[in-house]
């Protein structure tokens, strides 16, 4: 039997030979890497953790706040506008709304108080700002990231906490123009006014929420539904009272009733209060 020569080997290359052999050659296509997500960096106790959140456009931000009063963009509200979610938006919506409670309060407390007869000397109430800066950030930071943990223990994680922030954040933004316009002085507008904002935010986060609440087995999920009903029932109550409980004092043009007054009143005198 004839026995075949072996093949030849070839020559080790030398390290240029090497370096030109990976370089690619006039007219042949080389595939360019795409765009890589944009990761967070360091841990979450640092700032360049959530630069990423808050990487995002005033118009895009206007936007997402302008959709929450609409209702027939509520329940597709997640995968259409607030993909990805950030945290910039619901940090100034919260922000503004603390301020707009506060200013618009003193500026119809002073009203008051100049319509008054005895002509009280008005005084800034800072305990309001302090009142209103506890009471929108628990309820618009803290409350949304609890939920977003017992989400997480009931087994339902389709959630995420930047998720459940930013959308509790973008959720109250209608009690922003609703603070302006309470500082009209008939009680029965402020009382429509509060209405309307929390018909517009319960929905708004009902219909948002509700759909992931309800695709936990467990039983508890039907009271957190309620406990979130009865905190939001709450907060608007809260606004009303500490915020929109003031009304004019002294008559009006013609001696008749302040037409919704909080207080009865003969002719067109009301007791001052607030």
């Amino acid at each position: 039997a004839q026995t075949q020569p072996p093949a030849p080997t070839a020559a080790p290359q030398t390290p240029q030979e090497a370096q030109a052999s990976e370089t690619p050659t006039e007219g042949t296509s080389q595939k360019k890497a795409g765009p890589r997500p944009r990761e967070a960096r360091g841990g979450f106790w640092t700032v360049e953790y959530y630069q990423p959140y808050f990487d995002i456009d005033t118009k895009t931000v206007l936007q997402r706040c302008y959709m929450t009063l609409n209702p027939l963009a509520a329940p597709t509200y997640i995968p259409t506008h607030l993909t990805p979610a950030d945290l910039y938006g619901p940090f100034w919506t919260l922000t503004t709304l603390i301020f707009a409670l506060f200013l618009s309060s003193s500026l119809a407390a002073s009203i008051s108080a100049y319509l008054s007869a005895d002509s009280e000397k008005f005084d800034y109430d800072f305990k309001l700002l302090s009142i209103a800066m506890s009471l929108v950030y628990a309820y618009g930071i803290a409350l949304p990231v609890l939920l977003w943990l017992a989400l997480r223990y009931l087994g339902v994680g389709e959630w995420s906490v930047v998720e459940a922030v930013s959308l509790w954040g973008y959720g109250q933004f209608a009690w922003i123009p609703v603070s302006v316009l309470c500082v009209i002085p008939v009680p029965i507008v402020r009382w429509v006014l509060v209405g309307l904002a929390f018909g517009l935010s319960a929905y708004f986060l009902g219909a948002n929420i509700y759909p992931i609440l309800a695709s936990a087995e467990a039983k508890a999920t039907r009271l957190l539904i309620i406990v979130l009903a009865a905190l939001h029932l709450g907060v608007a109550l809260s606004f009303k009272i500490l915020f929109f409980g003031y009304y004019v004092v002294e008559k009006i043009g013609a001696d008749i009733p302040i037409p919704g007054g909080d207080l009865p009143g003969t002719g067109g005198n009301s007791t001052a209060t607030r």
